[in-house]
């Protein structure tokens, strides 16, 4: 679980960086949670765009990728999730 500060934190690392993936109306399903935790163990924090075709509403999303991915919800701006799970091999993000 996170606190408020470094929520804040990787916020605003987040904010510089383009979403590297979306969720459309294929949904989430067990190759995009795959997916998503593979690139959650290189990069440790990304982005990820919901389109407006995707049959969830995005915080929806955003809390469905993390429990299938064991990471937390940074935030939801938009149709924005940030992701963040702490990577065993590549530590990158010292919070």
């Amino acid at each position: 679980m996170l606190t408020s500060k470094q929520r804040a934190y990787l916020r605003g690392l987040a904010n510089q960086e383009k979403a590297i993936m979306q969720i459309g109306k294929g949904g989430i399903g067990e190759n995009m949670a795959k997916t998503v935790s593979d690139a959650l163990e290189a990069r440790e924090l990304i982005k990820l765009s919901v389109l407006e075709n995707c049959e969830y509403m995005p915080k929806e999303a955003a809390n469905e990728l993390a429990a299938l991915t064991d990471s937390d919800v940074v935030g939801v701006v938009g149709r924005k999730i940030i992701l963040y799970r702490e990577s065993v091999n590549n530590k990158r993000i010292e919070l």
